[in-house]
């Protein structure tokens, strides 16, 4: 049975909605580091047509009010902008980073699944767009920052597995940022919160590894570009001539 192909033409407009890993900030030395600037040239480089790339980072964010940490929070929360931030433009790819923030403030891990729940829903029956879903970042600093010192390596997984579910019930694709990561202190920068330069670039090619997988618009100028060479001519010549022809399965 061949894989199901989720998107097949070029994508056009990508909005990346997070918290400061998506923002960037001054643990990075130039906003190009940051790895949602990294994915969105990545496709661009295999799609080969340009990309419009909308960042839509907050540092400091809250998923809702409701979670402990919107009172020291930049606001608005992802709950109160996610209309005007994602919605009004209209992507067809639209990535969702949160959790982390929320996870470290000490929200109720099924009030954090209703709210992603709720702009899930949303936007995915407003725009229909590719939909991917990052799972909580890698981090060190778990007792410092308050209120931001609530959580730990085993509340992160469980806020990973409702991200997992969430990606499931949605029909959504999972980025597993924090398994990409593998729990390698030294992609982290001192501040013990952030991804730094390294650490970036391994969670951009992760979501943009799982693009790949499901997604053969990605390389459809790289097949058209390579279909008349002379390679492909008389490799295909040679395959079909021995029963093992090339055939198309997206």
């Amino acid at each position: 049975m061949s894989k199901r192909d989720r998107w097949a033409r070029p994508f056009e407009r990508m909005v990346v909605m997070g918290e400061s890993t998506v923002e960037g900030g001054p643990w990075l030395e130039r906003p190009e580091e940051r790895w949602a600037d990294v994915l969105a040239g990545l496709i661009e480089r295999c799609q080969r047509r340009p990309l419009t790339y909308f960042n839509r980072g907050i540092g400091a964010n809250a998923i809702s009010p409701r979670s402990p940490g919107y009172a020291n929070s930049r606001k608005p929360s992802a709950l109160e902008r996610y209309r005007e931030d994602v919605i009004a433009w209209q992507p067809d790819l639209f990535i969702l980073c949160y959790g982390l923030n929320d996870m470290r403030a000490g929200m109720n891990v099924e009030e954090f699944r209703e709210d992603m729940q709720t702009i899930l829903s949303d936007v995915i029956a407003a725009c229909h767009p590719l939909t991917v879903l990052t799972t909580v970042y890698h981090m060190t600093g778990y007792r410092s920052y308050p209120p931001y010192d609530r959580s730990s390596p085993a509340q992160t997984r469980v806020y990973n597995e409702v991200i997992r579910q969430l990606a499931e019930a949605n029909d959504c694709l999972l980025a597993d940022v924090w398994e990409a990561e593998g729990q390698a202190d030294w992609l982290i920068h001192p501040d013990g919160v952030h991804a730094n330069a390294v650490g970036n670039l391994v969670i951009a090619h992760r979501v943009f590894e799982v693009l790949a997988q499901h997604c053969s618009g990605l390389t459809t100028a790289v097949h058209a570009a390579t279909w008349d060479t002379e390679w492909t001519q008389r490799t295909t010549t040679e395959r079909a001539a021995v029963g093992d022809p090339f055939v198309r399965t997206w």
